[in-house]
């Protein structure tokens, strides 16, 4: 139904937004499987600015039928095939008042299981006991993105701020942005509604300015069987 639109801003732009995935009802569910939530665990993250949880669906197992709804899974398939997985789930939860931004970036990294030395991948980072590594570039090309925003979301409450067609660039600093050949794309989504996006697209997220809430679930898909002994930490099949 909106394939064609969607597979061209994706080449094109290494992003779209659709919206009306999720209803107002399957929204509420979420939220409130989240407010429900244990958050003395280490995955969780609480301060003024931010409440996030790592590994977000393998902590709340009960949230995945939520999550992979039909909606969600027929997106995938019409957007990008079989096959695919999810790899690595976050929940941000930014306050009104937050003065958390995030300066502009491309996600580089993969979350496993354990460190090997391997032709391709480094560097290597550990965060809160999750290794993380850089793949081979093929690897991230192939990768997409799914944000799903449980607040309407716009430039005054962190909606990201993106350079379209970054995505092809291959590893492009923050520092190296020609901002005289390069535009600013701002994504507003409205709940319910999703941000796809290719990993190596560059993204930032400002401060917020207005007194709007900003929920979103970031879940990383691949399809990449990863080289032995090397495994996905957070692999789902949903």
């Amino acid at each position: 139904m909106y394939k064609a639109i969607h597979l061209q801003n994706m080449a094109d732009n290494g992003y779209t937004v659709i919206s009306h995935v999720y209803d107002r009802a399957k929204v509420n569910a979420i939220i409130d499987t989240i407010n429900k939530a244990d958050t003395s665990k280490v995955t969780f993250r609480k301060t003024d600015d931010l409440f996030a949880i790592r590994q977000f669906i393998k902590e709340l197992t009960s949230i995945k039928p939520l999550i992979f709804t039909t909606n969600l899974k027929q997106l995938i398939t019409q957007l990008f095939g079989e096959g695919y997985f999810a790899v690595k789930s976050i929940y941000f939860d930014k306050p009104e008042k937050s003065n958390w931004f995030v300066a502009y970036h491309q996600d580089l990294t993969l979350s496993v299981n354990q460190k090997v030395e391997l032709p391709g991948f480094g560097p290597w980072t550990i965060k809160q006991n999750q290794f993380a590594v850089q793949p081979p570039i093929a690897i991230l090309n192939e990768n997409f993105t799914i944000r799903i925003h449980l607040d309407d979301t716009d430039e005054t409450n962190g909606a990201l701020k993106v350079i379209p067609g970054s995505h092809a660039k291959g590893v492009y600093r923050a520092e190296n942005i020609n901002w005289e050949v390069e535009k600013e794309d701002v994504c507003a989504v409205p709940q319910g509604g999703v941000m796809v996006m290719r990993p190596l697209l560059l993204h930032a997220s400002n401060r917020s300015t207005g007194n709007k809430r900003r929920r979103v679930i970031h879940i990383e898909f691949s399809k990449v069987d990863l080289p032995e002994p090397l495994q996905w930490s957070e692999k789902e099949i949903f």
